[in-house]
């Protein structure tokens, strides 16, 4: 009994990490639900009273990353003491280039992105860019071979399903005097950078996948560091062939709310946009690029209730259907990986019953 009793004590600690693991998870979604909520109205109403430049948009969902700093130095200050001499603390070469290429594949998707806000309502916006949990899942099955059950598969066609019956009645949200041309080039954008977001996350984790370190949450600062700084970098020339920065002062004082809200909309969208980003690559390298698709597709009958609060924009039975069905998908996932975990342990209990039979009989 002793013996036994020793050998039960070297497993309690594990569960320490497993709690660590959860916090952080559930910390991510916060930001990503914040972020994905606040970013496109902001950024909207950019669009409604006046903004025009597209790459100003774009550059806003990553703008913020210097914000990152203060994390990272004082991750950096709590582990100078516990970290063994000569031990990596900064990203591998591989892990540094690697994100700088992420970056640039998420500041094509911002410019993307940027386009539809510019020509689509937030409720139309959203309503395309959750085809993103289909791409998602789609790569996510090709690249790092993600294993689907029942209940994932329930969740995606029940939370993709209620993304598109938000579309029933599309034609009432065409914004007034816009162009047609216009309208269908923001819906085809949006989807293209639907399809890059489900890229870019598969990418990210697989990047995860083949680091060879273990990934702490100094690495995962890091990484969306160097991500979000390349995003910005590759926003930021385009801005400067087209002299957005020079022309910024004169756009302020022709902005429909006035120049003072003007810069206080860019700022809270680049804040917030940034923690959306900081949310979504924490749930990724919390958990999986599959469960943040889950996650984004969940939260677009949620941003059309801030739609509809903030921008008046209609609310009708099919958004109050869609939200219904976005919540079931998401509770059909969560169960599934509920049932994932007990797996194991059923099993465990089945092989020591056996093991008991077997030693009855001898």
């Amino acid at each position: 009994m002793s013996i036994n009793a020793e050998e039960a004590k070297p497993h309690q600690p594990a569960k320490k990490p497993n709690h660590i693991k959860l916090f952080l998870l559930l910390l991510n979604c916060v930001l990503l639900t914040v972020g994905q909520v606040a970013g496109p109205l902001l950024s909207r109403m950019y669009f409604l009273h006046g903004g025009k430049k597209r790459w100003l948009s774009a550059w806003t969902v990553t703008a913020g990353f210097p914000i990152l700093i203060f994390p990272i130095a004082i991750s950096y200050q709590a582990a100078k003491s516990s970290r063994p001499k000569g031990s990596r603390f900064f990203l591998t070469r591989w892990l540094f280039c690697a994100s700088l290429l992420l970056g640039l594949v998420l500041g094509f998707n911002s410019y993307l992105y940027s386009f539809g806000t510019a020509f689509l309502p937030v409720s139309v916006n959203s309503l395309v860019s959750s085809s993103q949990l289909a791409f998602t899942a789609v790569f996510a099955f090709i690249i790092v071979r993600q294993r689907f059950t029942h209940y994932s598969i329930n969740a995606v066609v029940l939370m993709t399903f209620g993304s598109i019956i938000l579309g029933f009645h599309m034609d009432k949200d065409v914004p007034k005097g816009e162009p047609l041309t216009k309208y269908v080039l923001g819906f085809f954008m949006t989807i293209g950078a639907a399809c890059f977001h489900g890229l870019f996350m598969t990418l990210l984790e697989y990047t995860q996948n083949k680091a060879g370190v273990p990934i702490t949450f100094d690495i995962v600062m890091q990484v969306q560091f160097v991500i979000s700084m390349s995003s910005t970098l590759f926003c930021t020339l385009p801005m400067i062939i087209n002299k957005d920065f020079e022309t910024l002062g004169e756009e302020a004082a022709q902005f429909g709310l006035g120049e003072g809200k003007y810069y206080m909309i860019l700022i809270l969208a680049t804040v917030a946009l940034q923690i959306m980003i900081i949310g979504s690559l924490g749930v990724v390298l919390s958990s999986s690029s599959l469960f943040a698709g889950i996650i984004t597709a969940l939260l677009v009958p949620v941003q059309q209730v801030f739609a509809v609060i903030t921008l008046r924009e209609g609310f009708n039975a099919e958004k109050g259907m869609a939200l219904a069905l976005c919540l079931w998908g998401f509770a059909s996932h969560l169960y599934g990986g509920y049932k994932a975990k007990k797996q194991p342990k059923c099993n465990q209990e089945d092989e020591l019953s056996q093991v008991h039979k077997e030693e009855g009989h001898v």
